[in-house]
């Protein structure tokens, strides 16, 4: 009776992996987006599909930090307070493998933490590829706790990944989300 050897089994679910990705529909832009336009919901582990119809992707991009989803927040200042209601903290990096190029890097942010109350009690720098924003405090760009506010920064990609590094100064780095939109 002759034997069978069964095949290595990484290279077949490579493939359909990359198959079913062939075969996935696209993400739907949201209203003024570019096509191709990428969003990373960064307190969740699952997909978000905004107010607005555009779907955000799990946060798998950054390699360290906690994330916290609070449902029942109110958040102001959006059309969109589903994306603002989970956040991840205390991260350093966020690495997304991308086609090199020109892209507007969107960071949302909003103050969800209830501890904090006031400025100068979560200040960060965060650097997107070399356009470094240094002594961010949160609660004074977004205007105050739980409203949001979004940091749009132009970058070129030319080593294949959108690198953003987080270093805290007081307190935690903190986000709710990354979109990433190419430009012409």
């Amino acid at each position: 009776m002759k034997t069978l050897s069964l095949l290595p089994l990484a290279p077949l679910r490579a493939g359909l992996v990359a198959l079913l990705l062939s075969l996935a529909p696209a993400l739907p832009a949201s209203p003024g987006a570019a096509a191709g336009t990428i969003r990373v919901i960064a307190g969740l582990m699952v997909p978000l599909t905004d107010e607005t119809g555009a779907r955000w992707l799990p946060s798998g991009d950054f390699p360290d930090g906690e994330a916290v989803d609070r449902p029942e927040l109110r958040i102001a200042n959006t059309d969109i307070p589903s994306v603002y209601r989970s956040e991840r903290y205390g991260m350093t990096r966020f690495v997304r493998k991308i086609p090199n190029g020109n892209y507007v890097v969107k960071l949302h942010f909003a103050v969800t933490y209830e501890a904090i109350v006031g400025p100068g009690q979560c200040v960060f720098t965060f650097d997107v590829e070399g356009n470094v924003t240094r002594d961010f405090d949160l609660f004074v760009k977004a205007g105050g706790a739980l409203k949001a506010h979004v940091e749009s920064i132009p970058v070129t990609v030319s080593d294949g990944a959108l690198d953003i590094r987080f270093t805290g100064q007081v307190g935690n780095p903190t986000i709710s989300a990354v979109e990433i939109v190419p430009q012409p």
